[in-house]
């Protein structure tokens, strides 16, 4: 079955579902599905993306928590995943919140080696340069001060937002240098959704080599701000 006819069957059968469960039919089906589609293409507002940053600054900062117990030994352990250890995922979260910052703030960084991802590899081939060295981000401490100092920097990029910036199109280059333009806003969405996918991962390699694990989900987020317990 081809893309187009999957759209087409997947169209239909929801346009049936609609027709069976609500009573509509014809044009009044469509009419009806282009209505509750509204309601899922509504973008976050300024209000929303900070608490969005504010649930990922409590949760890197918990995060941070966990791995100031580990030995050396357990940061750099290889553990199958995604990355080869705690230490390369945990670099890779602050990377991607590195490099999308930069693109925010109007600047692309280019990597100069074939098929760039964010690892220590490409870090040491941008420009401009990455900053810290990745022989100066290997212990936690040097890890967890990167990424306080990425967070200080995002916090003074999210005070400048405005309505209208927040849903503009941002115009940027991956770090091969193709061309993009996307919403703000969703771009912003991705880098905290990406965190949370890393550092799900995190959780469980922790696991692997003996370590201890703190709740990271949301609601506990909400909870402690709403002063409530577990």
């Amino acid at each position: 079955m081809t893309s187009h006819n999957v759209g087409w069957y997947a169209q239909e059968t929801l346009l049936h579902w609609v027709w069976g469960k609500v009573g509509k039919s014809g044009a009044c089906a469509h009419n009806y599905l282009r209505g509750r589609q509204n309601l899922y293409t509504v973008a976050m507002d300024l209000d929303d993306i900070q608490t969005l940053y504010a649930y990922n600054r409590w949760t890197n900062q918990r995060l941070f928590s966990a791995l100031e117990k580990l030995s050396g030994q357990q940061l750099a352990t290889e553990v199958p995943s995604s990355f080869t250890s705690i230490r390369e995922t945990v670099f890779h979260i602050l990377f991607a919140e590195w490099l999308w910052l930069k693109r925010w703030q109007g600047t692309s960084p280019h990597a100069t080696v074939p098929d760039p991802q964010a690892t220590s590899a490409t870090w040491k081939a941008l420009s401009p340069g990455g900053i810290p060295t990745p022989r100066e981000l290997t212990t936690v401490a040097e890890l967890k001060s990167f990424g306080d100092s990425i967070e200080r920097e995002r916090q003074e990029f999210l005070s400048t937002l405005t309505a209208s910036t927040l849903h503009a199109p941002l115009h940027f280059k991956d770090m091969s240098g193709n061309p993009y333009s996307e919403p703000l806003v969703q771009l912003l969405q991705h880098v905290v959704n990406h965190g949370t996918y890393h550092r799900g991962q995190v959780t469980t390699m922790l696991r692997q080599v003996g370590g201890e694990t703190v709740a990271l989900d949301m609601l506990y987020f909400f909870r402690e701000q709403n002063g409530a317990g577990d």
